[in-house]
């Protein structure tokens, strides 16, 4: 599922045919058992009322005193259900809506209501059923088609979601929901050229933000940078929204266009200033200027305003690498990460680097020994962290442990030989403990991942990608 369908909820119809659901339908045994009829059916009259004026608990108490009259009738168990549905209470709903479904099973409308039920309750699967039956009792119907649709993106099924998804576009061209998310249903399955011609369409129809925003992404996709970040602003534009703000700052920054990518994120964190991501973002462009006091200070605010977020992290320790004026205050806050969560072996190794970073410089402050510490216990927790085992190795060989420190070395390069540190510092270690012979090949190795190392940037735009892309799929809007 793409990022811009967390923006949007499905819209599944719950539909009330007045015309078919009056008078209300009694059997003959039940007419000759209740001479006043007239009286039951404008009761029942009144609860339709009710429901029309959105008096829905109103309406729902008639409808439950004529129940025992009419236990048999459609009418009655359909409105119900779509009584307790507009409370929001759709379990009480449902064997409303499942006893209409039984009494009517070609009413495409029961079926749909139904299925519109289940779909709220988390029971895709069953939802799913009764949206195909509406749609084989009316295969030109096109709400039915555009629900069976929305109810496969739902469940991430966009490819299923398409052909539904047309036939609707094919009835009716003009309905703004059903061409959004056929256009959305294109993107994700790389159909881009289809949903860059259906959105374009759309805008001569509305002129939206979110039109303007998911164009981006299929420019986005199609490598039209410049087009994309375009399309973003103007999105960010017409509606300075947190989510429309993140997007057009991020586009800037995944593509290093970092003082106008600034810009935009500042202004967006004075706008929302309790969005973390925005927070995270800003940390990140600064980070990639080489602004590294604004990047801890930025991140130091992430961590405040969401400290279980385990993906500013990374990037506030490498800003602290290169700002470790902030000792103090970047120390508590990965100790509380750390606190949050125990058995984060990553979580450990950060807060182990952040008390040794800074105070290298033989700072009698620093505790060594719980550095080593927690340095071991993310090892434990997580032993396949080769961070954890380089660093370990590097305190052992910082106190002239030379032979302490290899075997974390070599567990270091074992679990990711591209690390060149590790390489380097362990053929520094062979050298001290007098095995020249096998110190060549390391320090060989160093040189050649250097040179690799110096065009980084490739990597680094893939996390700022990966950030990007995981904001964008979990984070929730934030409040001005």
């Amino acid at each position: 599922m793409t990022p811009s369908t967390q923006r949007r909820t499905a819209r599944f119809a719950l539909r009330l045919l007045i015309w078919f659901l009056t008078p209300l339908a009694l059997t003959r045994a039940q007419t000759s058992a209740n001479p006043n009829t007239k009286d039951l059916d404008r009761q029942f009259q009144q609860a339709v009322a009710d429901y029309e004026s959105g008096h829905y608990a109103e309406s729902a108490a008639l409808l439950e005193k004529l129940l025992p009259a009419a236990p048999e009738s459609f009418e009655l168990h359909e409105l119900l259900g779509l009584d307790y549905s507009g409370q929001s209470q759709d379990a009480k709903a449902t064997p409303h809506f499942e006893k209409a479904a039984r009494l009517k099973p070609k009413s495409a409308e029961a079926q749909t209501n139904l299925a519109a039920n289940l779909s709220r309750l988390g029971k895709t699967a069953e939802a799913e059923q009764h949206f195909h039956k509406a749609v084989e009792l009316e295969p030109d119907n096109f709400d039915a088609n555009h629900n069976l649709g929305e109810a496969y993106i739902r469940q991430g099924k966009i490819a299923d979601a398409a052909p539904y998804l047309e036939k609707a576009q094919h009835i009716d061209a003009s309905n703004y929901d059903n061409g959004y998310d056929l256009a959305l249903a294109y993107l994700s399955v790389g159909h881009t050229k289809d949903a860059r011609a259906l959105i374009q369409a759309l805008l001569q129809q509305k002129n939206t933000a979110e039109l303007h925003n998911l164009l981006a992404e299929v420019e986005e996709k199609d490598g039209n940078f410049v087009v994309a970040a375009n399309e973003y602003e103007t999105a960010a534009h017409m509606d300075p929204s947190e989510s429309d703000l993140f997007d057009w700052a991020s586009e800037l920054l995944v593509h290093r266009t970092l003082d106008p990518s600034i810009a935009v994120f500042r202004d967006a964190v004075q706008r929302y200033p309790q969005s973390a991501r925005l927070a995270i973002g800003l940390g990140m462009a600064y980070y990639s200027l080489g602004k590294y006091d604004d990047a801890v200070a930025s991140l130091l605010r992430a961590a405040d305003l969401s400290p279980s977020d385990a993906r500013l992290y990374p990037f506030l320790s490498r800003a602290y690498d290169s700002s470790p004026g902030q000792a103090d205050e970047v120390i508590k806050r990965f100790r509380r990460f750390a606190e949050l969560q125990p058995r984060n072996g990553r979580a450990q190794y950060y807060y182990a680097m952040s008390l040794w970073k800074g105070k290298r410089a033989q700072d009698p402050s620093v505790d060594l020994h719980e550095v080593e510490a927690l340095l071991k216990k993310s090892i434990e927790l997580d032993p396949s962290l080769a961070e954890a085992q380089l660093q370990l190795g590097n305190l052992y060989s910082d106190q002239s442990h030379y032979a302490q420190a290899i075997p974390y070395y070599k567990r270091a390069i074992a679990l990711n030989s591209d690390l060149a540190d590790a390489h380097y510092r362990l053929g520094q270690a062979y050298v001290r403990t007098n095995q020249k012979d096998l110190a060549q090949p390391e320090l060989e190795l160093y040189q050649k991942l250097r040179a690799q190392h110096l065009a980084d940037l490739d990597k680094q735009r893939a996390e700022v990608r990966q950030f990007v892309t995981s904001s964008k799929e979990s984070a929730p809007p934030a409040n001005p």
